[in-house]
């Protein structure tokens, strides 16, 4: 039992060093860039695409950090995530689900920008992402908002241009075990492992792109055979 306990310490001890000097986001970065650099793509987007998801939240989740979102009918919180036209994740931010998109908007686009050799001029949003708050901070950063609207008459499920990228990352992390419901205590514990899940599904999508032994790589299986 002192095992097991020792164990879980060092686990989070590590857990909490990451998410305080943000080593995970720094990784999935580096990814990001490698993967766009593979498909002939400028490292920094000039174009993305933002979205909210609302989960549902376990018992573990305090009443003070969790919020209903009538329109989801979900009792639990918001990742709102800001992603490239191919649907690598860009940036993440978590709240309360009761957070309309417009209020949190602001923040997630501030926090991307804030770092050096940022190229975003051009967001596809859906109609939620209005208000003075949210224009005053795309007219600080040069960023032009674009809505994507449904048609006159469309019901039911529809797929829409541009937006269907971020909803179909957003359904990629929802297939992760720790985030396709919120567990965390605290809400930049659930933003990590958001990026925690993106950065292994991301690892795999690079890992399947590189040669394998012996099928891909027939020198080594020339070099076995000698």
């Amino acid at each position: 039992m002192r095992f097991h306990r020792t164990y879980w310490r060092a686990v989070y001890d590590f857990f909490r060093r990451w998410r305080t000097y943000n080593y995970v986001r720094e990784l999935y970065e580096r990814l990001r860039r490698t993967a766009r650099e593979r498909t002939g793509r400028n490292a920094e987007p000039s174009a993305g695409i933002i979205d909210s998801q609302s989960v549902d939240a376990s018992e573990t989740v305090g009443e003070d950090s969790r919020g209903y979102d009538g329109g989801k009918s979900r009792d639990g919180r918001k990742r709102h995530v800001l992603t490239d036209t191919e649907g690598l994740l860009l940036e993440v931010t978590v709240t309360t689900a009761d957070v309309h998109d417009s209020k949190a908007a602001p923040a997630l686009l501030e926090t991307f920008m804030e770092q050096p050799g940022r190229l975003l001029k051009l967001l596809w949003v859906d109609s939620a992402y209005q208000g003075p708050a949210l224009a005053k901070a795309f007219a600080r950063h040069g960023v032009r908002a674009e809505v994507v609207r449904r048609s006159d008459g469309q019901r039911g499920f529809v797929v829409l241009a541009r937006r269907w990228v971020v909803e179909r990352t957003l359904s990629w992390l929802s297939r992760s075990r720790r985030v396709n419901r919120d567990h965390e205590r605290r809400a930049d514990h659930h933003q990590q492992m958001v990026w925690w899940a993106a950065t292994i599904r991301l690892s795999r999508r690079l890992a399947g792109d590189a040669p394998h032994w012996p099928e891909k790589r027939p020198d080594r299986l020339l070099q076995a055979r000698a």
